[in-house]
């Protein structure tokens, strides 16, 4: 009796799992070789296990077969399990599977359809685009003439000072710098590269690059000691060194100033006197 009962246990266990089994099966909706053949396999089986569980009911009633009922029934429901465990994994296999595949024909359209739009995209505004460009190409004969006319003419170091005196003025200190720094090159005097490094020293300070327009003032004064510019440039050395908040290197500045150039203009005493009490200079 207890052995007809493991059976039973077994039995309808593998009848559940064969249940669950058909319902995932069923879910799936295979329609492949593979599936059907799957699906025919479960069905055999389910037989066989109504045949083992039919013999598993008149096991009780027969006295002299029933203790061997019990050992034959329990090798076959072990092997029916088993082919239930292997059914199943591929099972679960051939779902994976196809997934996958539902996967890769979801990306597959996806991709298709953006190219498509990207191709109808284009459609649309290339044709719009191509007419525009060709009215540009048939007005440019007419405008390299000009170009490297300007590219041709030369650029004296005059006019670069002038330019950058102007941008000076305007407050682009940026391009006063630079036709500064050009001007100085081509300058070919003494006042010429004077007033180039006077600029350059002008435009540096507008930037509020205070050591190096200290530096590029202090350079203008050497080239001219005597000069007009010279207490100019000793003034603009003082001014970016108390930017600087150097007050001991501002006052030796306009202490030299004073000493070397006691007649200096009005315009510029008065600035050392403003300079004097910033740095209180004694």
């Amino acid at each position: 009796m207890r052995g007809a009962r493991v059976s039973r246990f077994f039995i309808l266990s593998s009848v559940s799992l064969l249940s669950v089994l058909g319902a995932s099966g069923a879910q799936a909706q295979v329609t492949s070789r593979e599936g059907i053949a799957l699906q025919n396999q479960i069905q055999q089986l389910s037989d066989q296990i109504q045949q083992v569980q039919s013999r598993a009911q008149s096991a009780p009633t027969s006295g002299g077969s029933a203790p061997s009922a019990p050992s034959g029934n329990g090798d076959l429901v072990s092997q029916l399990l088993q082919r239930v465990s292997t059914l199943e994994n591929e099972n679960r296999e051939m779902r994976g599977e196809l997934d996958q595949l539902s996967n890769q024909v979801q990306t597959q359209n996806a991709t298709l359809t953006k190219q498509i739009g990207d191709m109808q995209f284009a459609a649309q505004n290339g044709g719009g685009g191509g007419p525009s460009s060709a009215p540009a190409s048939s007005d440019a004969p007419s405008t390299p003439p000009t170009a490297p006319a300007a590219a041709d003419k030369p650029v004296t170091a005059l006019e670069l000072l002038k330019t950058g005196q102007a941008a000076l003025k305007g407050r682009d200190y940026a391009t006063a710098q630079s036709n500064a720094s050009q001007a100085l090159k081509l300058a070919k005097t003494p006042n010429g590269k004077l007033e180039s490094q006077f600029l350059l020293a002008q435009s540096l300070a507008g930037q509020k690059q205070y050591r190096d327009s200290a530096l590029a003032y202090y350079d203008a004064y050497n080239r001219a000691p005597k000069s007009p510019r010279a207490p100019e440039a000793l003034l603009g050395v003082s001014a970016s060194m108390l930017a600087l908040g150097d007050k001991t290197s501002a006052c030796q500045a306009l202490q030299k100033l004073d000493s070397e150039f006691p007649s200096a203009t009005p315009r510029v005493k008065a600035a050392v006197t403003t300079f004097k009490g910033r740095a209180s200079c004694h």
